[in-house]
């Protein structure tokens, strides 16, 4: 089979899906939160699994891609994307137990698709195809784990938009969650038509469901206009009011600009020392006073 122009568009999707990628990691890198990581970890992959599809076209077909494709693609094509919102909405041990089940699932989905033998009567020099692997039932796998995908990464996006739909200073974060709801359904309805043969239509649905998924993205980290007209309205008053003067501890009034005075203290009132009592100076207690009678009388 020849190449064809729509071949090469994996070329595009794996620059752009790596450069988002490091977009994401650096945002975990500033503010933390596993989702973040998670997210980044999925546009990698997910570039990863274009960039094998870019090789394809420009090579021709290789075992190694091949299994790598599969592999990147088919099994953690939205995974990790889905793994994301899952710490995202629900709670810390619920998607820990959650990633370790996911994770079991992946790893004996791989083994088996690096065990399975290849029928290269049915190699495309230019496309790549999951009905070359002799262990049909392998395949299986793959719709598992893009239900589970698609329950949490299409679920979640379409949950947060009904739940920031009642309040206008969120609308941008309804038609965020909203185009990202889109973005991660078009690779599934493409990866479901390599199963009939239109390999090509997985790649068209690639590029736009990553495009659509970086728009609402944007959308979502973008603050409200309410919002933003009022940080535009504290910086404009920010740069008008002049710098302080650095506080020495003292303050001036800005009526006279003098050193204010310290208000008066109450005078301190004195104690009167305590006099000791006196006894009253009666006729009978005067000794000067006092009289005895003449003897004789």
């Amino acid at each position: 089979m020849l190449r064809q122009p729509v071949h090469f568009i994996p070329l595009f999707t794996s620059v752009f899906a790596l450069w988002f990628g490091i977009v994401l990691l650096r945002r975990y890198r500033e503010r933390g939160g596993l989702h973040l990581l998670w997210w980044g970890a999925g546009v990698l992959m997910y570039g990863v699994g274009t960039l094998t599809e870019s090789l394809t076209t420009v090579f021709g077909w290789q075992e190694p891609v091949f299994r790598a494709w599969y592999i990147s693609g088919a099994l953690l094509g939205g995974a990790p994307l889905a793994q994301g919102t899952v710490y995202l909405l629900l709670s810390r041990k619920a998607a820990d137990r959650l990633t370790v089940a996911l994770l079991t699932v992946v790893a004996v989905a791989a083994t088996f698709v690096l065990l399975t033998p290849i029928n290269y009567g049915l190699v495309e020099t230019y496309r790549l195809s999951g009905r070359v692997m002799e262990w049909s039932w392998v395949r299986g796998f793959s719709p598992f784990i893009n239900l589970y995908a698609a329950i949490f990464l299409i679920g979640g996006a379409v949950y947060s938009a009904f739940r920031f739909r009642g309040t206008p200073h969120t609308r941008h974060r309804v038609i965020g969650n909203a185009l990202i709801a889109i973005g991660a359904l078009l690779p599934g309805i493409g990866g479901a038509s390599t199963r009939f043969g239109h390999v090509e239509v997985l790649y068209v649905t690639e590029i736009v469901g990553i495009l659509l998924i970086y728009a609402g993205y944007r959308f979502n980290i973008a603050k409200s206009a309410p919002a933003a007209a009022r940080a535009r309205r504290a910086a404009r008053t920010n740069r008008r009011r002049p710098r302080a003067r650095r506080s020495t501890g003292l303050r001036r009034t800005p009526s006279t600009c003098r050193w204010p005075r310290r208000s008066p203290r109450p005078p301190l009132r004195r104690r009167r020392r305590a006099r000791p009592s006196r006894p009253a100076r009666g006729f009978a207690e005067s000794p000067s006073r006092l009289r005895t009678p003449a003897s004789g009388t």
